[in-house]
């Protein structure tokens, strides 16, 4: 880790972290408010993955819909208007909007090989986003002056990494350049995340393996024909057997890659100087435990 104690961290004049774990446990939340704190670069991956990587996928797809209205197609063919997403770090519909579930069109769903492939383009385009972070740093120092650097990385990482491979080349990027820091949550912070989905649920990344089980097991137990599988309904059942799955990929990258805190404690911080001891109380815990 590029800071081994409390010390150093506390001490280093160029601080870099980078939060993980399952959306909804707070990592956008310490995020903003270290930008906020008026010295920090924040990194979002997932704006980074929805503008730079998957920007085009999703402005194509919108006017694909837009060229089935014949008033629109007619401007769209001349160039007399323009359709874009409008992404922003606190607004990421466009993404999640293009990324879709699978199921019966219909209720909008997708055919599985259209969202297999749209999970694939989400999966390099993480992969590269994440590999971004030492550029970003490079980037915010020499164009903004910013010598502290926080990656608020997407909730699906754990699928785009192994934790256990020393040479993995997404972990080994990052926890070269950061340190980095899971937010666990406890068993009612799971079920607060699937009850949450459950009332709007949103896009996941999977991995294939997993998707193909879910999606198979998913209709043996309804008994629908693929183009009848309710998408909101496959959605929390995969959803509410992934969050539980990645739990373990989650801890294997803080045991051998970083930190961990608690979601809990994460909800009681207030300002810059709280995440500063957050992070500090986990380096001193690791050092403590060997």
């Amino acid at each position: 880790m590029i800071y081994e104690s409390e010390t150093e961290w506390r001490a280093a004049p160029a601080k870099r972290v980078t939060f993980f774990g399952m959306s909804g446990l707070g990592k956008t939340h310490l995020s903003e408010i270290l930008r906020e704190a008026g010295e920090w670069f924040h990194y979002s991956v997932d704006y980074r993955i929805g503008t730079a990587y998957m920007g085009e996928h999703i402005n194509d797809n919108l006017k694909r819909e837009a060229m089935r209205v014949p008033f629109l197609a007619g401007l769209l063919r001349t160039d007399s208007i323009y359709i874009g997403s409008n992404i922003t770090f606190d607004n990421l519909a466009p993404l999640s909007t293009y990324l879709g579930q699978p199921g019966d069109p219909a209720k909008g769903g997708l055919p599985l090989p259209e969202y297999e492939r749209r999970q694939a383009l989400h999966v390099r385009a993480e992969v590269n986003a994440l590999l971004d972070t030492p550029h970003f740093i490079e980037r915010a120092q020499d164009i903004y002056g910013y010598d502290n650097f926080v990656c608020d990385s997407g909730g699906s990482t754990c699928e785009v990494v192994d934790a256990e491979d020393p040479n993995d080349p997404v972990l080994t990027t990052l926890a070269g350049a950061t340190l980095m820091v899971w937010i666990e949550g406890s068993d009612a912070h799971t079920q607060t995340l699937i009850d949450r989905f459950a009332r709007a649920p949103k896009p996941m990344c999977y991995r294939p393996a997993f998707l193909t089980d879910a999606w198979r097991a998913h209709m043996a137990r309804t008994g629908c024909a693929p183009e009848e599988v309710d998408p909101k309904a496959f959605a929390v059942e995969a959803y509410t057997a992934a969050i539980r799955e990645r739990q373990p990929r989650y801890a294997a990258m803080a045991r051998n890659w970083g930190v961990t805190v608690q979601a809990s404690d994460v909800a009681q911080v207030r300002d810059g100087d709280d995440v500063i001891d957050l992070v500090a109380g986990a380096l001193g815990r690791r050092r403590a435990d060997g």
